[in-house]
């Protein structure tokens, strides 16, 4: 299997949340058993040799492949979640989007200052998400941090934000 037959699963969906909006549906490629674990290779062939101690997902694509990876690697799973969705006591970072500002959450327990980080979504577009979440992880005061996508779409440069982390890794490029 290769990486063009999962690009190729990939569905299109016009004006998805909004006009004027192609979105990259990765569903297609979930549902399919072959396809998913082959990305869950691939991914672990990556990174089982930089010592992670934790995957961070974002909500909430990131909460798919992250933890299949996570327990692959047999390290732990956090998630990044949206304002008022983790139970326990919490610290957030805000982001502009395209169509407004969002916050989100990591636990105040989720990580340490020995944590070496693979931070995780699917997508990585103008990087607005994925730069919040690093900066959170950032707080913690983690040894590394390793930032992962599935897909990046190249011409929005979310990559530029991302310009501090250890390393910028997508498997499918658009």
């Amino acid at each position: 299997m290769s990486l063009e037959k999962i690009k190729a699963g990939i569905r299109d969906v016009p004006d998805f949340p909004h006009p004027g909006i192609m979105f990259k549906d990765l569903t297609t490629v979930f549902k399919n058993g072959n396809d998913l674990q082959e990305i869950a290779s691939m991914l672990y062939d990556k990174y089982k040799e930089t010592g992670l101690t934790k995957i961070v997902g974002i909500e909430s694509r990131g909460f798919i492949t992250g933890p299949i990876l996570a327990e692959k690697l047999g390290v732990g799973f956090v998630p990044v979640r949206k304002k008022g969705k983790l139970p326990a006591d919490t610290i957030e970072e805000s982001y502009s989007k395209e169509y407004g500002v969002d916050i989100i959450q990591i636990h105040k327990d989720a990580l340490n200052a020995d944590d070496v980080v693979l931070l995780h979504d699917d997508l990585l577009a103008t990087g607005g998400t994925m730069k919040a979440a690093y900066n959170l992880v950032k707080k913690f005061g983690v040894k590394t941090v390793y930032v992962n996508c599935l897909v990046e779409l190249d011409f929005l440069k979310g990559r530029d934000t991302l310009e501090e982390a250890n390393e910028v890794y997508s498997l499918i490029h658009f």
